[in-house]
């Protein structure tokens, strides 16, 4: 357990549930005392996160990450009432149906690309400048191996999370000699709301508080990438390399997933 407990201050937005909750969890327990932002949709559910974390400084800031304005307001408040955050995690994500031709698939594709993507950007904005001048702190994006190569169904959710993982890249390179470090996470199969009802088998199947463990450590090492599970790291390799003609012969009939298991991950 650390020792910087009360010094430590984090924003993380999708804090409702899923990974998120996991995250902020495992932050109050290895930082008895920190303050953190918790970011999401329901009220509620936000207070249900902050009941399990007796001892943190722990604030609610119910609003989605699509609307860039209270993204704003609230960079805005929590800079003007503890300073420059220590770690900002950009968690919040959705998967819905967005199959290139259907009806109405296309509000849902680019639903996704607004809160995964988009979102990621509009929740580090706020804090950027104030954490180049304390030439310390760690933005991280929780990305996934689903960026690494597309899957049948799921064009929406492998477009944005490659598209998370391109522009982590980027900022890492323009922040390079700043001090401000850019950490990318990128799950495989972990147990949430969001996995739960997959039909078909997930390798290296992982609990949310193990994650969590794994994810925190990660940042407090300034890993630039890292895949949680690690096994699932040498997946994404071979996926990486693999030839496409091979790709698509082997995964071009994989198991789709349910079109009504759209899901947010702590959003």
């Amino acid at each position: 357990m650390s020792s910087r407990g009360a010094s430590m201050k984090v924003v993380l937005t999708g804090a409702s549930s899923g990974l998120g909750q996991a995250l902020a969890i495992e932050y109050a327990r290895r930082f008895p005392g920190l303050t953190i932002a918790l970011v999401a949709r329901r009220a509620d559910a936000l207070q249900a996160v902050i009941d399990q974390m007796p001892g943190a400084n722990a604030v609610a800031y119910p609003l989605d990450v699509t609307d860039r304005a209270a993204l704003g307001a609230m960079g805005r408040d929590f800079l003007e009432r503890f300073g420059a955050p220590d770690v900002v995690i950009a968690n919040a994500g959705i998967n819905a149906p967005t199959l290139t031709g259907v009806a109405g698939d296309e509000a849902g594709f680019e639903r996704v690309i607004r809160t995964n993507v988009v979102g990621v950007f509009d929740t580090f904005a706020p804090f950027v400048a104030a954490m180049r001048m304390q030439r310390a702190g760690a933005l991280v994006g929780i990305a996934s191996v689903a960026g690494v190569r597309g899957m049948p169904s799921l064009g929406g959710y492998c477009a944005s999370k490659a598209a998370v993982i391109a522009y982590l890249e980027s900022l890492r390179l323009e922040l390079r000699a700043s001090g401000v470090g850019v950490v990318t996470i990128a799950p495989g199969y972990i147990r949430t709301p969001m996995t739960a009802p997959n039909p078909y088998p997930m390798p290296f199947l992982m609990d949310a508080d193990v994650f969590a463990r794994h994810a925190v450590m990660a940042i407090e090492k300034r890993r630039r990438f890292a895949v949680i599970p690690w096994q699932m790291g040498w997946v994404a390799r071979v996926l990486r390399v693999m030839p496409d003609a091979l790709f698509d012969a082997l995964f071009s009939r994989a198991p789709h997933k349910p079109r009504a298991s759209a899901r947010a991950s702590g959003q």
